[in-house]
C-alpha cells in the first residue's frame, strides 16, 4: 500500500532568506513537519521580471502541494509581491501564507517620523507595498532602498569582512543622515544580517522583522484537525546540497541533508522519492 505523506508546512524561498522564517515556524509550531524549497539557481528573485516570478512560483507551489503540504508559505517579498494574489486566485481555499513589509509597526515606533524601507525592487514597486503605503504612512516619511547586494551578502555570509560593512555603510548611512530612526527589513534575507547592521546604524536605530508575526499567522491557517508529526524536516535546492546544507549548520544550527532539485520544462523534478509514492 503505497503510504501518505504526512501533512506539513511548506516553504519556499529563492535561497537562504526563508529560513529565517522557518525559524519561527519551527520555534511557534516544533511538532509539524517543514518542506523548505529554496531556488537557488534562479538567485536573486529581485532583479527579475514579475511575470517570470510568478512561473517560478506557481511551480514551486505545485511541487509542495504533491509533497503533501497544506498550507504553503512565501517566505520571500518578492515571490509575495509577484505572485501571491495569483496564487490565491488560482487555487481558491487553499492556505497561503505571504510576507509583507513591516510598515505598520515601523510607523508606531519611529520618533523622527523618518522610517527606512529595505527591499527589492519587485517589492518596492509591487501593488502590496503601494497599498501599505497609502494605509499607514500617513503623516510619516518613508525612504524605500532596494537592497539586492543585501540579498547576495546574507547568502554569501560575507557580512563581516570589511568589503561587507562597507556595502552595508553605503547603503545605510545617507538614509541616517535623512533622519531614519526606523528600518523595515523587507526581505526575509536581511534578518541574517541584523547584527551587522545594527552595528553600523548603532544601538538607537530600531530594525523590524516580521518573521514572528509570519509565524503566528501560519499557524492560524493551519487546516483544522492538523496534527502534530514525527516526520522530519526536508530542504529541497535547485542550487548545491552542500552549501545548503552549510548554511543549515550556520545560520538556523540544524543539521540535515538537503535534496537536490532541478528545473526541467518549467517544473521542479528530483531524483528523491517522495514517500507518497514509496511502497
Amino acid at each position: 500500500m503505497p503510504q501518505v505523506a504526512a501533512p506539513s508546512i511548506g516553504v519556499l524561498d529563492s535561497g537562504i532568506g526563508g529560513l529565517s522564517v522557518l525559524r519561527e515556524i519551527h520555534h511557534l509550531l516544533p511538532q509539524h513537519p517543514t518542506l523548505y524549497v529554496a531556488d537557488q539557481f534562479h538567485l536573486p528573485y529581485g532583479p527579475r521580471p514579475v511575470a517570470e516570478l510568478r512561473g517560478y512560483v506557481q511551480a514551486i507551489a505545485e511541487y509542495l502541494m504533491g509533497e503533501g503540504a497544506v498550507v504553503i508559505v512565501l517566505a520571500c517579498n518578492t515571490a509575495s509581491a509577484a505572485a501571491l494574489y495569483d496564487l490565491r486566485e488560482k487555487f481558491p481555499g487553499y492556505p497561503f501564507v505571504g510576507m509583507e513589509p513591516a510598515l505598520k509597526p515601523a510607523v508606531e515606533h519611529t520618533r523622527t517620523g523618518v522610517v527606512g524601507v529595505l527591499s527589492t525592487r519587485t517589492t518596492a514597486e509591487g501593488v502590496p507595498y503601494q497599498r501599505l503605503l497609502s494605509r499607514f504612512a500617513e503623516g510619516v516619511r518613508v525612504i524605500t532602498r532596494p537592497a539586492p547586494e543585501l540579498v547576495h551578502l546574507a547568502e554569501e555570509q560575507r557580512q563581516d569582512t570589511p568589503e561587507g560593512r562597507a556595502i552595508i555603510a553605503e547603503i545605510v548611512q545617507p538614509m541616517l543622515a535623512e533622519g531614519v530612526d526606523t528600518f523595515v527589513l523587507a526581505c526575509t534575507h536581511f534578518p541574517f544580517l541584523v547584527q551587522a547592521i545594527q552595528e553600523v546604524v548603532g544601538p538607537d536605530v530600531r530594525l523590524i522583522d516580521p518573521s514572528p508575526a509570519v509565524a503566528r499567522q501560519t499557524a492560524r491557517v493551519l487546516p483544522p484537525g492538523t496534527a502534530p508529526s514525527t516526520t522530519p524536516h526536508r530542504y529541497l535546492t535547485t542550487g548545491s546540497p552542500a552549501l545548503m546544507r552549510t548554511m543549515l549548520r550556520t545560520l538556523i544550527n540544524v543539521e540535515a541533508q538537503p535534496i537536490g532539485l532541478r528545473w526541467q520544462g518549467g517544473i521542479l523534478v528530483s531524483d528523491h522519492v517522495s514517500e507518497i509514492n514509496k511502497n
